[in-house]
């Protein structure tokens, strides 16, 4: 079978199980995403985007659709997978539904909504039809689309205007695959109203045995003035394979700081694009993604400044070991009236075994005559240099190799501004090369 009939078929059950008070605008978005992803099905290396990465394990898997968490989750099951936990703001999605038993309130209740998507647009559909399923197209994205043609719950983020938010907001995306093979499709909208501040986790789990595919979608509107850092981690199983479109908009004079975290699942591809759609916008993304054995990671980006005086920084910094592969492709985009743009991309990844691979593409695409832009890419092992260094100072290979692997990952993850979220970060890094620090003597 078509792998295109199988998800046809279970969108015509979806659909027709579609409560009546539904918006027709929604129904309308479903049925041309399910229309965008029949004419285009899953895409194969012979397409230019996706020639280093084959999802053709997703395609040929009949992935059935996750139900809601089971009863014996609790708690503590996700504190385990997803720490540090927030508990002061802690949003947990369960198979891509809201699950209010495993959460807990804001402290700041009034400067910060975290909401059910299915429980707004049966509320106040009227609002959300202008941002809902608008800025992540469709077309040329079968992934976006197959996540749109079921959009039915997820994450409704927003940070009222002029509000300063102390602690961050930690959505916790959980696929319990229940032993069998799993696929989730989460959904978060991400509204930073204007002069906020504030800091949003998506943190992407897995809890229980099973193989699973995660096929995220998150739109991000940061209006004028506003300051929002983004973090988005995904830790997931070995065995799971993780597909995810981040789109974000920033107005004038936004300020936008995000970092994308990559540390588990057999693939992971994450294609992210911030468009500068305002005079004055800025944007820091940053990336780190760590693979060993025979996993891939992927990762395209697109920065779009589409105003002029817009300032952008990339920083991406890939650790490979094993038979992995690592993919990394950038395009900074400066349209014709972007004058005044500055702009620079950075692509770095450290091999740390011969049969590891990295395939790097930063890519410049400027229309615009008064602007400073520049591209780097760089391939390479650890610095014997360094490491006979420390090695002479009494150190251990095993606790050099930490120091150098820390110090080669700080660069991107002191963008965190989260002091416990960084530390736990930095210790993940280490505890995937298997360099995890030993014990503290009693």
């Amino acid at each position: 079978m078509d792998p295109r009939d199988l998800h046809a078929a279970r969108y015509e059950a979806f659909a027709a199980g579609r409560p009546a008070g539904e918006p027709g605008w929604l129904a309308a978005r479903r049925k041309d995403a399910m229309s965008a992803f029949s004419a285009q099905g899953f895409p194969t290396t012979r397409d230019e985007d996706w020639r280093y990465t084959s999802v053709a394990t997703i395609a040929r898997t009949p992935f059935e659709p996750g139900v809601p968490g089971p009863k014996a989750l609790r708690r503590e099951h996700v504190e385990a997978a997803a720490l540090p936990v927030y508990a002061c703001s802690l949003f947990v999605f369960v198979n891509g539904r809201f699950a209010p038993e495993l959460s807990a309130k804001p402290a700041q209740a009034g400067e910060v909504a975290v909401r059910s998507l299915a429980v707004a647009l049966a509320e106040s559909p009227a609002g959300l039809e202008p941002l809902l399923a608008r800025r992540a197209p469709v077309e040329g994205a079968p992934f976006v689309a197959l996540n749109t043609a079921f959009l039915d719950d997820g994450a409704l983020v927003e940070i009222a205007p002029g509000a300063k938010l102390t602690a961050p907001v930690h959505v916790v995306h959980v696929t319990c695959p229940g032993g069998r093979e799993t696929i989730s499709q989460p959904r978060c909208l991400v509204l930073a109203r204007s002069g906020c501040e504030a800091t949003v986790i998506e943190d992407h789990v897995s809890i229980g045995d099973g193989g699973f595919f995660t096929n995220a979608v998150t739109e991000i509107e940061i209006e004028a003035g506003a300051r929002l850092d983004y973090v988005k981690l995904q830790r997931e199983a070995p065995v799971g394979h993780h597909v995810a479109a981040v789109h974000a908009g920033l107005a004038r004079d936004a300020r936008f700081g995000a970092v994308t975290l990559s540390l588990g699942g057999a693939l992971t591809r994450t294609d992210f694009t911030a468009r500068l759609e305002g005079a004055g916008a800025e944007c820091t993304m940053d990336g780190l993604y760590v693979a060993s054995d025979r996993q891939l990671v992927d990762n395209h980006t697109t920065i779009d400044h589409v105003a002029p005086h817009g300032t952008s920084r990339e920083l991406y910094k890939g650790i490979l070991d094993g038979r992995s592969r690592g993919v990394f492709r950038g395009r900074v985009i400066v349209r014709k009236d972007a004058q005044k743009t500055d702009s620079k991309q950075t692509n770095k990844n450290l091999l740390l075994s011969r049969d590891a691979e990295a395939d790097s593409k930063p890519q410049l695409e400027i229309s615009a005559d008064d602007v400073k832009c520049s591209h780097g890419s760089t391939i390479g092992q650890l610095d014997e240099d360094s490491l006979f260094y420390l090695r002479a100072r009494g150190i251990d290979e095993v606790d050099a190799r930490r120091l150098l692997l820390r110090a080669f990952a700080a660069e991107v993850t002191r963008a965190i501004r989260e002091e416990p979220l960084r530390s736990e970060i930095e210790t993940l890094v280490l505890a995937r090369l298997h360099l995890e620090p030993a014990a503290e003597a009693p």
